[in-house]
């Protein structure tokens, strides 16, 4: 039994599904950037990316079943062939659509008519902005983001975003470190970003850093992976579970594989229920009260004011 799941016995709690509302998109492991925290492992030099033969799939599948919300992610998501297949497919199934979106995309070249077009679509853009400053951006990101990421901000406050359409920055912390208030952090944000470069929006999401991938690396040279768990298990917090994200979301892989999370995608972990395959094999009435695979991992969602795809959990 793994450490978070001992936590949730001694609390005599457990993890089960409610209905669906979202189905998470993720399209692929190829990526613009390469930072530091990516619990995808995302890069400009990962390949794997979704087949037309499985997106068209998906696409099939969101047409029949119509989930409320389809939210697409990556790698950077715009740079699969299909997102605006998706964007399109899931609009016309009345579904809300959420782009995750790394704001320097919208400065490569090729991709000038972006933001029209999530503007026209009236896309909820979900963006990365670790910090208002440039050098704790630049820090996690690389040199050059912060500049990328205002510019790219800017086109969109251009086209209405942050006031007609919907438009959420998302800070993970630097190093082992839960997030803090996300409503003074919030503030915060809001205050520098309108004062320094006029950029408004509506939301600040507050992520806890997920120990997998390139961030547990960094854990492990560090010598603070033990640390950071301690840190995680001593934080428990039980009011976060009823908005886990793992309640409510199917995460699917860019080979159409489910998994419960994105972050179980990342490690490989599928779901107790053997029929929770494929997205295609599978229909929203069968995942009420179905279990959720968890592991160590899972006290970061859990930790302090919880985190999950939308933020604060409590």
């Amino acid at each position: 039994m793994n450490r978070f799941d001992r936590i949730l016995s001694e609390h005599q709690l457990e993890i089960r599904r409610a209905a669906l509302t979202t189905l998470q998109i993720n399209v692929g492991r190829k990526c613009n950037q390469a930072c530091r925290h990516c619990h995808v492992d995302a890069a400009p030099w990962r390949t794997e990316m979704m087949s037309e033969a499985t997106a068209l799939r998906v696409g099939e599948w969101i047409t029949d079943h119509r989930p409320r919300i389809v939210d697409i992610t990556g790698g950077a998501p715009e740079l699969s062939a299909h997102f605006r297949y998706f964007v399109k497919t899931a609009k016309a199934a009345g579904a809300d659509v959420i782009d995750r979106n790394n704001l320097t995309i919208l400065t490569e070249p090729g991709f000038e008519d972006l933001p029209e077009f999530l503007a026209e679509n009236d896309v909820e853009v979900i963006a990365s902005l670790p910090c208002y400053s440039a050098e704790n951006v630049n820090r996690q990101r690389g040199n050059g983001v912060f500049d990328k990421s205002i510019l790219g901000l800017r086109k969109l406050n251009g086209l209405g975003y942050g006031t007609i359409h919907p438009l959420h920055l998302v800070y993970n912390p630097l190093g082992a470190n839960l997030p803090g208030p996300q409503a003074e952090l919030e503030a915060d944000y809001k205050e520098a970003l309108e004062r320094d470069f006029g950029i408004v929006f509506n939301k600040l999401l507050t992520i806890t850093n997920q120990p997998i991938a390139r961030f547990a690396e960094d854990l492990r040279k560090q010598g603070l992976w033990d640390d950071y768990l301690e840190l995680l298990a001593n934080s428990f917090n039980p009011e976060t579970l009823s908005g886990l994200m793992c309640r409510n979301t199917i995460s699917i892989g860019y080979e159409g594989e489910v998994f419960d999370c994105d972050f179980n995608q990342m490690l490989e972990m599928p779901p107790p229920d053997e029929r929770f395959t494929f997205l295609w094999n599978i229909t929203p009435d069968q995942l009420p009260g179905a279990r959720v695979s968890t592991g160590v991992h899972c006290l970061a969602c859990t930790a302090g004011a919880g985190s999950s795809c939308t933020g604060a959990l409590s």
